[in-house]
């Protein structure tokens, strides 16, 4: 069982529910990512999103997109954001990490090594280092099946985003191809911006679920605890992103991680009074 699923079972069989924080490599520092994902882990984070800056994120808000052009800058890609998994998965062998992103990185960096290495170099190396997961925000369901396919056979899993505007035909694909959880995104929109419905995003996962039966994590617009929690009850995690980059964007070197810390503990510790009973059933295992 993978370190995704092995969480997600360990999480229900808890009667909790998974809290996701993403953080884009590279910053506020080029050097501080392992040691701000170890403090998020110190603070409650269950699985961690690691963003690979990218200079055109299409479904990022102006806060993510700021934070990818520093890390830019600082010359971070797709090669420093696999040490840097290695670096954390020196002390932590238990947290699962999500690469998320875009197309392009991916297909430079198999430009680059795939010739040296056979096959596809990128998903052997993921696989090194410790990815457990990944989510590459423009490449549709059909148009990669045998990179789902080839992460499947290293142990990790392909995630995939579905949205309000998601029609019946791209959440069954989604459904045939997925694996470790499928992330909601619940504003139309980029990151970052609006608040969340929580009716409507209740309907709509409930639609999703018709299909999907691994766990269905909701992100995009969670600012805060309380909305977190909310997000929480009809969800089975919640993916927290912008605020944390808001939060310590501009904090000196040595206070970032503490930072980062206390704002997970809060959010966990919403997450994490006892909820009355589900309105649905959310059977994934």
């Amino acid at each position: 069982m993978s370190r995704i699923a092995t969480t997600f079972a360990r999480l229900q069989a808890q009667g909790r529910k998974a809290l996701i924080p993403f953080v884009t490599a590279g910053f506020p520092f080029a050097d501080i990512t392992p040691e701000l994902m170890h403090a998020m882990v110190a603070g409650g984070a269950d699985v961690i999103e690691l963003g690979v800056p990218f200079s055109d994120p299409s479904a990022d808000g102006p806060v993510i997109q700021q934070a990818g052009d520093r890390a830019l800058a600082c010359g971070i890609g797709l090669a420093r954001v696999l040490d840097m998994v290695r670096v954390f998965r020196s002390q932590n062998n238990s947290t699962p990490v999500v690469l998320m992103g875009y197309a392009n990185p991916v297909e430079r960096y198999n430009q680059k090594h795939s010739a040296n290495q056979g096959g596809n170099a990128f998903v052997q190396d993921a696989a090194a280092v410790g990815v457990d997961g990944v989510l590459i925000v423009d490449y549709p369901p059909k148009e990669c099946e045998d990179l789902a396919a080839e992460l499947r056979a290293y142990g990790l899993d392909m995630i995939y985003l579905l949205a309000p505007t998601s029609t019946e035909t791209r959440v069954r694909q989604v459904a045939a191809l997925a694996s470790g959880y499928v992330y909601y995104v619940s504003l139309k929109g980029v990151t970052g911006t609006g608040t969340p419905d929580i009716d409507a995003i209740n309907s709509m996962l409930n639609r999703i679920r018709l299909y999907v039966r691994i766990p269905l994590a909701v992100g995009f617009g969670i600012r805060d605890a309380t909305t977190a929690r909310a997000i929480s009850q009809v969800a089975d995690a919640v993916v927290i992103g912008s605020q944390i980059i808001r939060l310590v964007g501009d904090l000196p070197r040595d206070r970032v991680a503490s930072v980062a810390e206390a704002f997970i503990r809060e959010i966990r510790t919403a997450l994490d009074v006892p909820m009355p009973p589900p309105l649905f059933s959310s059977s994934f295992l």
